[in-house]
């Protein structure tokens, strides 16, 4: 039998690197690297990378958020999620405040159900999605601001999202991997999951600071 494919990690040699562009968020760096026997320059989104959480009830319905997402003017529904950009912070501890300040929700357990690249391509980001359950209201609700101060919390049952995604209603690209990876995960027997402190080796540096994350004293 073949053995599976798995991704691996390349180290190359970099020749020199450019900050083309500070943005208040996240970046955009231009490197030129060596690869087999000559040089390419590469110009891609330097991203401090994110969480995810899908939260899950007893009854199998997880807790979408509905956020105004400028640059496709759309409002989209996703799962509470933010920035690794505190250095000082797991990723744990960030998808636990996220989802505090974004659903005003606790749980109980946590595991790792999956990472993912969302544009290798084009863009350093990585996005970590963490099961929540054992659910239960945080005791004050956040105040949030900006584009958080319109957020909306629905719950969907798992079945009712996986219909959603395939009949092209959902697009936000963590909740179209989460919700079809826990589907097959809970056919599985929930088997697949793992611990939530697994090491997260894509996430070995962070971009020079942007803007944003300067005003805030290093986070974002």
């Amino acid at each position: 039998m073949a053995p599976s494919p798995r991704d691996e990690r390349a180290e190359v040699e970099i020749v020199s690197t450019e900050t083309k562009l500070h943005g208040w968020v996240w970046n955009i760096t231009s490197d030129t690297f060596r690869l087999g026997d000559g040089e390419l320059t590469r110009e891609y989104l330097d991203h401090t990378s994110a969480v995810a959480v899908l939260a899950l009830d007893d009854d199998d319905r997880l807790a979408l958020i509905r956020q105004y997402r400028h640059p496709v003017r759309h409002r989209d529904w996703e799962l509470p999620a933010g920035l690794l950009d505190a250095p000082a912070e797991s990723p744990l501890e960030t998808a636990k405040r996220e989802l505090a300040e974004e659903a005003d929700l606790a749980a109980r357990e946590w595991h790792l159900l999956l990472d993912f690249f969302t544009s290798p391509g084009g863009s350093s980001e990585s996005i970590r999605i963490f099961l929540a359950r054992g659910l239960a209201p945080t005791p004050e609700r956040y105040a949030r601001t900006a584009e958080e101060a319109e957020i909306v919390v629905e719950w969907l049952s798992l079945d009712d999202a996986v219909d959603a995604i395939l009949a092209g209603d959902l697009h936000n690209p963590a909740v179209l991997h989460a919700v079809l990876a826990a589907s097959e995960s809970r056919r599985r027997g929930w088997t697949t999951l793992r611990d939530p402190g697994t090491p997260w080796p894509t996430r070995s540096r962070f971009p020079s600071p942007t803007p944003r994350a300067l005003a805030d004293g290093g986070r974002a």
